[in-house]
């Protein structure tokens, strides 16, 4: 079975897909790896390939072999820049 993942987006991420969310689909018992690969693959603008792109998964910071339900709330944790 397909799941449809909500991601909400803040910050640059927002900024370079112009939406405050998306769906994505994958299949039941994707990982968080799995997710960022397709949006690697889905939305090139988003970030560089080699960028290591932080979620969070429930309000909590996620490892990427996490497996998600359709229930999760999924966010895109921007960069943090500074000085």
């Amino acid at each position: 079975m397909i799941m449809d993942l909500e991601v909400i987006l803040f910050a640059i991420y927002k900024e370079r897909l112009k939406t405050n969310s998306i769906i994505v689909q994958l299949p039941e018992s994707s990982t968080v790896e799995q997710l960022v690969n397709k949006l690697k693959n889905d939305y090139p603008q988003l970030a560089d390939p080699e960028t290591n792109i932080v979620v969070a998964v429930n309000s909590e910071y996620s490892e990427y072999n996490l497996k998600l339900n359709a229930t999760d709330e999924i966010c895109l944790i921007p960069p943090v820049s500074g000085g």
